[in-house]
């Protein structure tokens, strides 16, 4: 009854954040489905279709709600697996298309790193010089300098330089950085008196790549005036000729006793158009693709105690049910997988394409296109970024205001830094490769990743950005830590128009 009545303030919570208001009746109807529909999904729903609406309501009524259910939620009794009956007159448009996939970009054949102290200079080296070309791009940084070059000027004077964090110190005057390029290093102070400069040091990242305009004090010390990111510029988006879609998946954690079996097979199910009413079908018969974002197995010796929370103890086996999972996806849609930190390849980044001898069966079909972590793929024009996303723990860990409850601020933090993983040191293990591959250089239209479990999505300056969530239950580690995932949830992505459809498949019965 207290987990009844908390998802009804939940949603309450949501509908009022939203500017819109509640009635009784409609009230009522939420309580009579608290125990078997997703309400956050289905009032997350709700609010994206009357935000469409030239003429808002003010109210959410209760048939708004009912026709949200009718035309989203799954039926809430489902066998694990409909046989086919030819019978649905399911006619997917996708089939009828061919498909248009291009590998613009991946890991696998490009990792050298041998761990000496030489590759490690190299990588960062590597790192400023891109993202020192693309802050020059921008029209307030093409006149910057370098940290020699500020060295020369008089005291008082104004200086501008583009540098990499290596330290940060806070104190109540204000934060310290130490920063350098490729030639030197300084002392930067931003006093807490200008609190534009403050706010933007307080979240920057160590190791991560800006522009700093300051003025020249004495013993060379520079006083920070402004920060720039590098940042993603505000563009108009490549978009399918088509009405096409691609769903995205991660974190499917197959082995685990927490993987969500019935539900992902109604995920498939409702791909072949056997669940779900007509508007939900007309959406699965544009889906075209299916685009996993790592953390297909839970794998073994992962973490501390994980033996105690699988279901299948061997890595092999993970794998095979895997591949019949994936297998289970209509033949007409291509599969495109990179790999996460659960999976059977090096933890570090970047991650090559999970190994045939790992997962041989994913490498028996043509549709099935295994890629490293990051990988950048373009479908039918538009570049889609996927990468698994583990470098959100830093970020939410170490920036202020953010959560990972809205995954999605983490990501446009990682646009806005134009690098998949700042910090070099922290949880994230970064391989010293020669060549930084996880520089941001060319901006997506669609920004895919998963890892923390909640599905949520937003825009930023252009690019769509996406958490795909999870099709795992809460484990005991996250419960420990409070962090509650919303699995069993696709975003479709309408490659025409950049729109995202979040279909939940979660059952409560």
């Amino acid at each position: 009854m207290l987990e009844r009545d908390s998802e009804l303030r939940g949603a309450v919570s949501l509908i009022i954040e939203a500017g819109y208001q509640i009635d009784r009746q409609a009230y009522d109807f939420l309580r009579e489905i608290s125990q078997t529909v997703d309400l956050d999904s289905l009032i997350r729903g709700v609010i994206e279709e009357v935000d469409k609406l030239s003429e808002k309501p003010l109210y959410l009524s209760r048939e708004l709600l009912e026709q949200e259910v009718k035309e989203t939620q799954p039926p809430t009794h489902l066998p694990q697996l409909l046989p086919e009956t030819g019978r649905t007159g399911f006619q997917p448009y996708a089939r009828e298309i061919e498909a248009d996939l291009k590998v613009l970009s991946g890991p696998t054949d490009k990792i050298s790193a041998t761990g000496s102290l030489n590759d490690y200079i190299q990588h960062f080296q590597d790192r400023f010089r891109k993202l020192n070309r693309i802050m020059k791009n921008r029209m307030d940084v093409r006149d910057a300098g370098t940290i020699v070059e500020t060295f020369k000027v008089q005291a008082s004077s104004r200086v501008k330089f583009v540098c990499i964090i290596t330290e940060k110190r806070e104190s109540s005057r204000g934060i310290f950085l130490k920063v350098e390029d490729l030639e030197a290093d300084a002392l930067v102070f931003v006093p807490s008196a200008n609190r534009n400069a403050l706010q933007k040091a307080q979240r920057l990242a160590l190791d991560q790549v800006v522009c700093v305009c300051a003025a020249k004090g004495r013993n060379n010390l520079l006083v920070a005036e402004d920060i720039i990111f590098p940042d993603i510029p505000l563009r108009r988006s490549n978009k399918a000729p088509i009405p096409v879609y691609a769903a995205l998946l991660s974190d499917l954690h197959v082995g685990s006793k927490m993987f969500m079996k019935e539900t992902f097979q109604r995920f498939t199910l409702w791909l072949h158009g056997k669940v779900g009413g007509s508007r939900l079908q007309t959406l699965a018969s544009h889906v075209k693709y299916v685009l996993i974002c790592g953390d297909v197995i839970d794998g073994v010796g992962v973490y501390p105690e994980q033996i105690e929370e699988l279901e299948i103890e061997d890595v092999y086996r993970q794998y095979q049910l895997a591949a019949e999972m994936v297998e289970q996806i209509p033949d007409y849609i291509e599969v495109i997988i990179v790999p996460g930190n659960h999976d059977a390849v090096r933890r570090s980044l970047p991650q090559p394409a999970i190994s045939k001898e790992y997962a041989e069966p994913f490498y028996e079909s043509d549709r099935i296109h295994m890629l490293g972590n990051p990988s950048t793929v373009s479908l039918h024009g538009v570049n889609i970024l996927m990468c698994h996303g583990r470098a959100l723990d830093d970020v939410i860990s170490t920036v202020p205001r953010m959560s990972f409850q809205v995954p999605c601020e983490g990501m446009t933090f990682l646009l806005q830094c134009r690098h998949l993983a700042p910090t070099y040191g922290l949880r994230t293990l970064i391989a010293s490769e020669r060549v930084d591959q996880l520089v941001i250089e060319e901006v997506p239209d669609i920004f895919h990743q998963g890892h923390v479990h909640v599905m949520d999505h937003t825009t930023y300056r252009g690019t769509l950005v996406v958490n795909s969530g999870a099709w795992q239950e809460q484990t005991e580690y996250q419960r420990e830590m409070g962090h509650v995932p919303n699995p069993g949830i696709a975003p479709v992505v309408d490659l025409q128009r950049l729109e995202v459809t979040p279909v939940s498949f979660v059952s409560k019965v």
